[in-house]
């Protein structure tokens, strides 16, 4: 990211004026946080402290990318994972005791008394000299009327201006000038200051990261536990539902048929083609069981045919645009798969599309796919199971899922999952 373009001499005591604007909430969010604590216990504070924390987190993320657009001060943020909404007043005491146990919280507590009271001064300062630079220039000529209503006779704590007009008169000018200079000098290195004060408190501290890299390890591997269980409940569901049940059912046709074979061998014959039928629903149902696995196609032809077969078999029209000269690992190009084709599964139902459109392709080592279609929009990758199970699928490999649907549409879903790209030649599969 490059750095930011020097500021105009105006900006840094107008951005610093901005930045002391923001005190004030500041200090309202520190008082709800310290009636959430004392309230935690009856109950009220279960409720409040999520909302207050997140009032807090957004304030300080603000004034974070504040710090990097004015200042090149990048602050991280440090927070843990959050986990997944639990309902009930179960979840959200739940939610509480993680966000009381996370380090950032506290810190940015901090931040809301601590800020107000020096970061005001490092803020303030460059407008406080210019204003008082253009009172050096403005007093002299206004001199006369404020000292007979009793205005202080020195400025700067120097120069005296009471009595007849003489050189301390003439010195204001020239001191207020050295004021507004001194103000257009220290406003960006002031503001600078202020930047780094912010980040001393709300930046990571050393063992952060690592703590939020095990922090999101854990999770991530919760999530691969819970999705291969699912997975495996579905292929037991499928199996016991669907070709368990035929094969069952041909094993006491056949032993119909082993009866009446002498007796009635047109009854015997109807029940060996009624078998067969069976027979060829259940090699069907096992190939598209082994499809949902890990279909054939994936792994003779790579991720970017498997999509196109996918787009084939939608109920929707889809584009689709590959651009991969090369392989992934299998592993990724099975989680891109079935990632993709939950997005188009939740697309055909939910969507109301007319179109799909999807765009694969390789760049700076990371996998990007993005889905967009022409439906009503209102898609909420924190809402929906479906887009959650997405989620949950790529983090195994530190992905991610942006989801852009505003309300009418279009929807626009966009993965990205770091992974190298490996020539035909000498990729795995």
């Amino acid at each position: 990211m490059t750095a930011p373009a020097p500021p105009r001499p105006w900006q840094p005591p107008l951005r610093g004026l901005a930045l002391v604007a923001q005190k004030v909430p500041q200090l309202a969010l520190f008082v709800l946080m310290v009636i959430s604590l004392v309230y935690l216990g009856l109950g009220v504070g279960v409720l409040l402290l999520p909302l207050v924390v997140a009032g807090v987190r957004k304030l300080a993320n603000r004034s974070r990318r504040l710090a990097h657009t004015w200042s090149g001060v990048r602050i991280s943020e440090p927070y843990l994972p959050l986990p997944a909404r639990e309902p009930g007043f179960a979840g959200r005491w739940h939610r509480c005791r993680h966000l009381l146990s996370d380090p950032a919280t506290w810190r940015d507590m901090l931040w809301t008394i601590g800020d107000p009271v020096v970061g005001t001064v490092l803020a303030l300062l460059p407008a406080a000299l210019l204003v008082y630079g253009l009172e050096g220039l403005v007093l002299p000529f206004v001199w006369d009327d404020l000292v007979s209503a009793g205005y202080d006779d020195r400025y700067a704590g120097l120069i005296r201006v009471s009595g007849e007009r003489g050189t301390g008169t003439w010195l204001m000018p020239l001191a207020g000038i050295g004021f507004i200079g001194l103000g257009l000098w220290a406003g960006p290195r002031l503001l600078t200051a202020h930047a780094r004060f912010t980040r001393k408190l709300l930046g990571p501290r050393p063992g952060d990261e690592l703590a939020a890299r095990v922090g999101h390890l854990t999770w991530t591997r919760g999530a691969v536990v819970d999705s291969q269980a699912a997975e495996l409940r579905r292929i037991e569901r499928d199996l016991h539902d669907g070709a368990q049940a035929r094969l069952v059912a041909m094993g006491m046709n056949l032993d119909a048929v082993e009866q009446l074979l002498d007796t009635d061998p047109e009854a015997a014959r109807a029940l060996l083609a009624e078998s067969r039928d069976s027979s060829s629903k259940a090699l069907g149902e096992l190939r598209d069981l082994v499809r949902g696995i890990h279909p054939p196609v994936l792994s003779d032809r790579g991720l970017g045919d498997a999509v196109r077969a996918l787009a084939l078999d939608s109920p929707l029209p889809v584009d689709v645009v590959v651009d991969l000269p090369g392989r992934l690992d299998a592993p990724v190009e099975s989680a891109a798969y079935f990632a993709v084709g939950e997005l188009l599964t939740n697309t055909a139902k939910h969507a109301r599309a007319g179109r799909v459109w999807i765009d694969i392709r390789h760049d700076d080592d990371a996998l990007r796919i993005s889905l967009s279609d022409d439906g009503i929009g209102g898609a909420n990758a924190s809402a929906g199971t479906g887009l959650r199970g997405i989620v949950s699928r790529i983090a195994a490999f530190d992905g991610i899922l942006a989801v852009n649907s505003p309300r009418g549409g279009p929807t626009m879903a966009t993965m990205e999952i770091p992974c190298a790209l490996f020539s035909p030649k000498i990729s795995s599969s």
